[in-house]
């Protein structure tokens, strides 16, 4: 059985006014998805590829952050477009996005408890609560306020917060790119239990390659234009494929989180010019 349900789906982004090319003309962003029709399982799902192919596009409008010019998205059975009250939007599906920030000055404790005690979790429990606190690592730092949190703890606070509230489903865009490897794996461990005994779909957008072999349950890697191909790791992860998707040697992809876009554009080049 599908989760989520894509027909016919169109989307663009709106030009942003004052945005002007070098000869002074309006910039119209490309269609990201033109009569996108698919259908994709509830699972740990790793979304990999290139920059820039659609992967934070694709979480957004399956999470109804987004809405597309056209067609119809459908999450655990539910038109998307019909759902106008945020607070079963997000009982529905929580959203973690790339590079977030807090301004407030509470401290993390209360908002913490807050979040779990306004969230969807039909039994709530103490124990439940404490776990969360101790595997994300912020028992030291819950006296803490949010606006003087670090990189990598304000990301091990969104993954507490997107587990403790309960939604129905999670999607993840880069939420460990601040995090030290062994907090990564220690999280993505916990993800991939949480998911599989709550009946829980995780989508998370990942740059790691080995994160993703090592811990999804299926992986979903878009191609520039768009193409994808789904299925375990060891299906989905093979160099024909990555190299294909990124277009530089697959060998070159296991430390591609190290590499600037620069670096893989050049990669790239180097590559056409060498075939």
């Amino acid at each position: 059985m599908s989760f989520i349900d894509f027909e016919d789906v169109t989307f663009a982004y709106t030009p942003v006014e004052g945005d002007l090319d070098a000869e002074g003309k309006q910039i119209i962003p490309p269609v990201l998805f033109d009569h996108f029709t698919a259908s994709l399982p509830s699972s740990f799902v790793s979304i990999v590829g290139p920059n820039a192919c659609g992967k934070s596009t694709l979480m957004l409008l399956a999470s109804g952050r987004l809405k597309p010019i056209r067609g119809t998205i459908r999450l655990f059975g539910k038109d998307l477009s019909t759902i106008h009250d945020e607070n079963e939007k997000n009982l529905l599906s929580s959203f973690i996005y790339q590079n977030m920030e807090f301004e407030q000055d509470e401290k993390l404790a209360d908002l913490l408890m807050q979040v779990y005690e306004a969230g969807g979790h039909a039994q709530k429990s103490g124990d439940f609560y404490k776990d969360i606190i101790s595997v994300f690592e912020l028992s030291s730092i819950t006296a803490r306020k949010l606006n003087g949190l670090s990189k990598g703890e304000i990301q091990r606070t969104l993954l507490a917060f997107s587990v403790l509230y309960g939604s129905k489903s999670i999607f993840m865009d880069e939420p460990m790119f601040a995090m030290e490897q062994k907090q990564k794996e220690s999280c993505l461990d916990f993800l991939k239990h949480y998911s599989k005994e709550k009946g829980i779909p995780v989508y998370i957008s990942m740059h790691e390659l080995e994160l993703s072999r090592k811990y999804a349950q299926d992986v979903l890697l878009i191609y520039p234009n768009r193409d994808m191909t789904f299925g375990s790791p060891d299906e989905v992860l093979v160099p024909e494929d990555l190299e294909k998707a990124y277009g530089i040697p697959a060998v070159l992809l296991k430390d591609s989180e190290n590499l600037t876009r620069k670096n893989l554009k050049e990669l790239s080049e180097q590559t056409v010019q060498n075939t």
